[in-house]
């Protein structure tokens, strides 16, 4: 009986410690000379069962950065009542944020202009991550006009969620008013942020958000992985 070739062995192990989640969705593999090494091999069986691998959407190979395992797009709906715990958790996710930054500033012009301010007036900045299952999906950068919304600054410190900062500075409900989405590619701390190589594609949504009465109350923009999100439009 002929034997299976070494490289699907070498296929067949990591596949196994993949399924097992030795290496969870967007992990780095070791790399070729590691695993050479590990199975007595040379590079390019070990070339060939990643490959392998490749070919059956397990691993996805980036160039300079090696080998990761590949992670299945997280659809994102984007609708009038978009809410990012909400959201994920109807699809069967994890949701997570991360603070990167809360600070209160003059607002920028186009601030300003999305928000209903004069040119002088401050906002509060929020800056952090959304992770889904532990992994980032996105970057984001929120703006909220901070003499209208007294305390949301203190609020997000104590809270992750949005909508609940904004409820304890007296928004019960808010609306996604208008959306504009855009490719571009991951800056430098941004590729550090999401796992990505500097200049990778990202997608990226500016929008602005306000109560049923049309007072606005928020602008946000957010960084999604390209690989990582599927946006996906809800009426």
């Amino acid at each position: 009986m002929p034997r299976n070739p070494v490289w699907k062995a070498i296929a067949k192990t990591l596949e196994t410690e993949i399924a097992e989640r030795l290496y969870p969705p967007g992990a780095r593999l070791p790399t070729e000379a590691a695993l050479s090494d590990r199975f007595g091999v040379n590079r390019h069986t070990v070339r060939r069962a990643l490959s392998d691998l490749s070919e059956r959407g397990l691993v996805r190979s980036r160039r300079g950065a090696g080998v990761f395992v590949d992670i299945v797009p997280t659809d994102y709906a984007l609708g009038r009542r978009v809410r990012f715990h909400q959201n994920l958790r109807a699809a069967g996710h994890l949701p997570e944020k991360r603070v990167l930054r809360i600070e209160t500033r003059p607002a920028r012009r186009a601030e300003a202009e999305a928000l209903d301010l004069d040119r002088e007036s401050e906002v509060v900045v929020y800056e952090g991550l959304s992770l889904s299952d532990g992994i980032a999906i996105a970057h984001f950068e929120s703006v909220f006009p901070a003499a209208r919304l007294p305390g949301l600054a203190a609020a997000l410190a104590e809270t992750a969620s949005v909508t609940e900062a904004l409820a304890r500075a007296g928004v019960a409900d808010y609306v996604r008013a208008e959306t504009r989405i855009s490719a571009e590619r991951a800056s430098a701390t941004q590729a550090l942020h999401l796992g990505l190589r500097d200049g990778e594609p990202v997608l990226c949504t500016i929008s602005r958000n306000e109560t049923p009465e049309g007072m606005p109350v928020e602008r946000g923009t957010t960084w999604f992985a390209g690989d990582r999100v599927a946006l996906v439009h809800a009426g």
